[in-house]
Order: structure tokens, then sequence, then C-alpha cells
């Protein structure tokens, strides 16, 4: 395809859709009978998503409003207890939960959970000993049996959005798990996981380059009989390397990459300015957008095969949008 026509994947189908922690939505399903409405979440994103809510603490019939509950005992295996009755343990109800839903929300691309709830948090929820004193912090029971059964799956706390980098990341990553949802529907073949490896060499260079060596010679031992086998590593491995946010440093050597397919076709002033603005991305005094525009500006006066299928300078808008 020419320069800027490739058609993706969030285009060329209806809206990404995201679970989502009911009470983020402004549903009162909290324990006392409030919610926890977000307002970008309501204002912005959903704009741009389909959301999926779930309440897993009403899936298993708590009620509302209903008695709190809490972490107690080890960090790493929290049980979800009644606080004023600790005879009410519901550990087993809504870990299972967690696994139906995984089950049952097998097309979701992502996942944002509440944080700190005994059930939805992902980090860093308190957990508490059987006397009542502070033992740590830990995961969720809902949120770490989901995340079990669904390992690809990005999952986020509304939290953590508000942190530029993380919401980047997190959106990067969905957008990146909606197209290989797409290539696995379609079924893999050693053809399209080499397409897909190829749009996205610039994506995985920005956040992890040493991955995006190694995913290449996995790829490039595809073949038709192996291309099954080697997609389930692949995919692991790609999650994996765009868990690890991207920095401006590298998104500065990404663009400068970039640059050097231009070399031939600006002038100098025009190098100089394009320069200047990768440097301020470099030392975060702009976002990589800034740059990105214009180098996208003449990819498009100067088309390049390769530029073109990269989704790293051609993402779908929403993705540029959100993530740019």
């Amino acid at each position: 395809m020419g320069q800027g026509t490739r058609t993706t994947t969030a285009t060329a189908h209806r809206r990404i859709r995201l679970g989502i922690s009911s009470c983020l939505l402004g549903e009162k399903v909290r324990y006392d009978g409030a919610d926890k409405r977000d307002g970008y979440i309501t204002g912005t994103l959903a704009r741009f998503f389909e959301f999926v809510p779930v309440c897993p603490e009403v899936a298993i019939s708590l009620g509302v409003p209903r008695p709190p509950i809490r972490l107690v005992g080890s960090p790493t295996a929290p049980h979800a207890m009644g606080i004023a009755n600790p005879d009410l343990d519901v550990t087993a109800k809504l870990a299972a939960n967690g696994r139906r839903m995984a089950q049952r929300l097998d097309d979701i691309s992502g996942y944002i959970l509440k944080s700190k709830s005994p059930s939805c948090g992902v980090e860093r929820v308190k957990v508490y000993t059987h006397r009542g004193s502070l033992a740590g912090s830990g995961r969720g029971i809902y949120a770490a049996a989901l995340m079990a059964a669904l390992p690809l799956l990005p999952v986020e706390e509304e939290g953590r959005l508000g942190d530029p980098d993380l919401r980047e990341n997190f959106f990067a990553r969905v957008f990146a798990y909606r197209r290989w949802q797409e290539i696995a529907a379609s079924g893999v073949t050693a053809a399209r996981l080499i397409e897909f490896h190829t749009s996205h060499k610039l994506t995985l260079m920005a956040h992890n380059l040493a991955a995006y060596r190694r995913l290449g010679r996995l790829v490039a031992g595809a073949s038709r009989r192996n291309a099954k086998d080697l997609s389930t590593r692949y995919i692991h491995g790609f999650m994996a390397a765009l868990a690890q946010p991207a920095t401006p440093r590298r998104h500065a050597n990404v663009l400068m990459h970039v640059m050097g397919y231009l070399k031939k076709r600006l002038d100098a002033e025009d190098k100089v300015e394009l320069l200047e603005l990768i440097d301020a991305c470099r030392l975060g005094q702009v976002s990589r957008a800034v740059p990105l525009t214009l180098l996208r500006h003449y990819f498009r006066r100067f088309p390049n095969p390769y530029i073109a299928q990269q989704v790293y300078l051609n993402p779908d808008p929403e993705e540029f949008r959100l993530c740019g």
C-alpha cells in the first residue's frame, strides 16, 4: 500500500472493547452504595472505546450496600474477608468469577480496574493480619485470577492513567494487542507473523531493543510448519516487551533512526529543525507527537515502503490521539 493508506484493524472494525470496573463508569455498586465515577474515563475514553462493565462483588451476590471486605493473611496469597464478620470469606467466589469472566470476555483488548480494591486492585492493595494490623500489600482476588487466566491482556488501574507515560504505555499495548487478536482470529501463518513483526519493528525498538532483536531472530525461523508454535512464543515476548514503557530517550533514538530514511531528501534547514524537535523530545520538553507529526508530513512528500508499514508512524487515528 502507499504511504498513509494502510488499513488498520481498529479502523476497519468496531470500537475496541475494554473491560472496566463498573464503579468507574458511575454505577452505584460500591459497598456503601456509592460510585467512583472517573471523569477522564467517562468523558474522554468513552469516545474511543466500548466499555464492558463488571463489578465482581455484585456478581457474586454480595449486594448493594454490603458489609465491606478486605484482604487478610499473606500478601502473596491473601483472603478476601469481611471486616466486621471475619467468618465471611469470599476468596474462592471472587477467584472463580475472575476465571469465568476471563473466558466470557475473550474479545476484550484491555481492562481498567479500580485501584486499592480488595477484589479489583492490581497492585499495592492493603493486606492485613488476622489481628487487624497491616501485613503488606498485594493484588485483589478477582484481578489476580483474571490476569492469571489472560496473561497477554493489557491491564491497568484508573489511578495510574493519570501518569502520561503509564497511560501511553497502556493504550499502546491495547491497540497492539487488538491488532494481534485480529490476526489470531483469521489464523496465524508465517506470512502474517512476519508482517505483524515488520509493522511493529519501530514500536519494539522504542520499548525494548533487546526484545526487538530476539523476536526478529524468532520470526526469521518462521515457516508453514512451525508458525502456530512460534506465534505463541512470539506474542508473549512481544507483549512483555511493550510492558516496558518507552522513554523519551528511546523515542528520540527511534525518531533519529527514522530520520535517516530522509537524509537524501531534506535540505539543511529542514534537517536542523527536525533535529531540534527530536532533541526536545529526548529532553522531555515536547511529546513525541511533535517531531512525529513533522516526519509524517515529510513521508507524505517522500513515500517509503518500509516506513509506510510502520505502526509507530502510521497508527490508527485513535491511537495517535491517545498515545502521541
